[in-house]
């Protein structure tokens, strides 16, 4: 067997790291992107510094209970992780008094919530999303500044990143998103 030399080696070991961070550069600007859960907003499904793949390709069109990242100006376009709770055209209410989340008159199964809703926002209800808008909410509902601020409201589609399907960290939560 013939043996390198220290130099050939280190080459070598240039190349693969080079190779590796573009192919996660390329990756991350074309299939998905690596995002970071700021705070408590979505709690228990998502905590407080938890690293997700967002996709961002195949995304078209955001399905009632999928978790997205999105960008909301009232936060200075920061991006934020919620729950789409609903879509255009569809009629959001929300019970003052149990806190129920229903949609064009349907009560929501929400299995991921902890504790009943305290605040129910400064939108009016019922309320019409209008059409090519998202109604986001977070699984921490007395803990999430959402589309139930008038301030927030609905995003428009395009303020959203990409789909949130998978938790890289921490490695004991390895795993799909729901």
């Amino acid at each position: 067997m013939k043996k390198t030399s220290p130099v050939t080696d280190l080459f070598y070991w240039a190349e693969a790291l080079v190779f590796a961070l573009t192919f996660l550069v390329l990756l991350s600007v074309f299939f998905v992107r690596f995002s970071g859960v700021d705070g408590s907003s979505m709690l228990p499904t998502l905590v407080d510094n938890d690293q997700v793949l967002v996709q961002i390709v195949g995304y078209d069109e955001p399905e009632r209970g999928d978790i997205v990242v999105v960008y909301a100006p009232y936060f200075e376009n920061e991006p934020l992780v919620k729950r789409v709770i609903a879509k255009g055209g569809d009629i959001v209410d929300i019970d003052p008094d149990s806190g129920m989340v229903s949609v064009n008159g349907e009560q929501l199964v929400e299995p991921y919530i902890n504790e009943t809703i305290l605040n129910i926002g400064t939108v009016s209800y019922p309320y019409e999303v209008p059409e090519g808008r998202v109604f986001v909410m977070g699984d921490n509902r007395n803990h999430s500044s959402d589309s139930r601020l008038a301030e927030i409201g609905a995003l428009p589609y395009e303020n959203i990143i990409g789909k949130v399907f998978f938790r890289i960290f921490p490695f004991t939560r390895l795993g799909t998103v729901q």
